[in-house]
């Protein structure tokens, strides 16, 4: 199992920035796939930002343009810029990472999960 710790959550005014950071206790470049999602209160959790070293990144379309997702060698940790924020950006970011596994002809994948951070932003 992966140990992820997600941190830079917090309270911030509409336009402003924060940045999401999370360390793993695994490499992670050894993961197939390494995500953001949010869950806003009374709403589904959601996919926010994707990435992984075999791939090139992927966002929501809510996000595209204002949040970046980045691999961070030094520190081991996948960051999460987040620009221009609105308030329908609040909620509570979690980190994941995917590893697949087993023969080619049984591949089988595992996701890991954060404890999460909350990300408010006030209008």
């Amino acid at each position: 199992q992966v140990q992820l710790v997600e941190s830079g959550g917090g309270l911030v005014e509409a336009g402003g920035s924060l940045r999401l950071s999370c360390a793993a206790s695994r490499n992670i470049f050894r993961f197939d796939d390494l995500g953001w999602y949010r869950q806003a209160p009374g709403k589904q959790r959601e996919l926010v930002a994707s990435i992984s070293a075999r791939a090139l990144p992927k966002y929501a379309d809510s996000v595209k343009g204002r949040f970046t997702i980045s691999l961070d060698s030094a520190k081991n940790t996948v960051d999460l810029q987040m620009n221009s924020l609105k308030p329908e950006d609040t909620g509570v970011y979690y980190c994941t990472a995917t590893l697949s596994y087993g023969p080619v002809e049984k591949v089988q994948s595992r996701t890991d999960w954060g404890q999460g951070t909350q990300v408010t932003v006030s209008s």
